[in-house]
């Protein structure tokens, strides 16, 4: 967006909703910031300087004001905080608990759906005593921005709070963790991943991001279902800038199943140990990420039970282990 253009904007907008949008309010915010920022006017007119310096000043407290009390209005849900910057959504506090998923582009409405059926499938099908291991759907609607046009689909997720991703996890350890905190984390995530398989869906994109703990109650949250699909059908996408955690079955478009995850969340684990795994495990993960899907295991659900028995012959029987994220 051109300075210019960024200035006209700000100055016939007459609500928020007139300046912000409701597609992609984030993402409008940072467009209007980046171009009226007095530090990117280079060699602009003071004319030009001056009104921008206002229009900026004006974005600004609006967008401050609107993120911490008005709000904009989608469906019946009022839009706070900017939470969390997903792949390909922005996700906003709404109040109760509630995180609303907005998708910054129309173009994803399609995997905004498949995270919505995954969900609501796995809430029906699923093991009730396993469904703490994936977000609960709150719900699911469209909404059709009325400057734009623009149809967007818009998914509500209750939260949990204190959750904190295995990147986190990785920054606060970067020689690599603990195999006995690792052990707790991967048991966790093949629960969620056997959660998810019984009831005939696969995540498709098991990576760090997308798998969260909480340290004090050894809990994990598997999240971020846009990317499943049903067993013995493809990925429909790859997260951007992680092509090469997939295995091949995904890069080349071929049907995947539950070994596609398994393989992923393999993957997260040996990255998240580093140097510091054991050889066993080592052993243990590469069993799981075999080049081809139909020689890797595809019952994370069993292949929990053969981990716990790597798991004892290495710690001994399984004890609380109490994990921090400030080592």
């Amino acid at each position: 967006m051109r300075t210019e253009e960024a200035i006209r904007l700000v100055a016939a907008a007459r609500t928020d909703t007139d300046l912000f949008g409701t597609d992609a309010p984030a993402h409008r915010y940072r467009e209007l910031v980046a171009a009226l920022h007095p530090d990117r006017l280079g060699r602009a007119d003071d004319r030009v300087r001056t009104a921008a310096t206002d229009a900026f000043v004006r974005v600004t407290t609006r967008w401050r004001a609107t993120t911490h009390g008005s709000g904009i209005l989608l469906g019946d849900y009022r839009l706070g905080r900017l939470a969390y910057p997903g792949d390909l959504a922005d996700l906003y506090d709404v109040g109760a608990d509630r995180l609303l998923k907005l998708p910054r582009q129309p173009g994803d409405n399609d995997l905004m759906a498949r995270e919505a059926h995954a969900l609501r499938t796995i809430e029906e099908r699923g093991d009730p005593r396993h469904l703490p291991y994936v977000p609960r759907l709150v719900d699911s609607f469209r909404h059709r921005d009325a400057a734009t046009g623009a149809e967007r689909r818009v998914n509500v997720l209750a939260t949990v709070p204190g959750l904190h991703s295995l990147d986190e996890v990785r920054r606060a350890y970067p020689d690599g963790l603990d195999g006995r905190d690792a052990a707790w984390m991967w048991r966790r995530l093949l629960v969620a991943l056997g959660l998810a398989h019984r009831a005939g869906v696969v995540h498709g994109a098991v990576l760090p991001r997308h798998v969260l703990i909480e340290p004090d109650a050894h809990g994990v949250v598997l999240v971020d279902w846009c990317f499943s699909a049903e067993p013995d059908t493809a990925v429909p996408a790859l997260v951007p800038g992680y092509e090469d955690w997939y295995p091949q079955e995904v890069t080349t478009r071929q049907p995947g199943g539950p070994g596609t995850d398994i393989a992923m969340a393999a993957r997260c684990m040996t990255w998240l140990m580093g140097g510091r795994a054991p050889r066993e495990l080592l052993a243990f993960a590469e069993g799981c990420r075999h080049r081809f899907l139909r020689a890797r295991p595809d019952d994370a659900w069993r292949l929990l039970g053969e981990l716990d028995e790597v798991l004892e012959r290495l710690y001994g029987p399984r004890t609380f282990r109490p994990f921090t994220l400030n080592p």
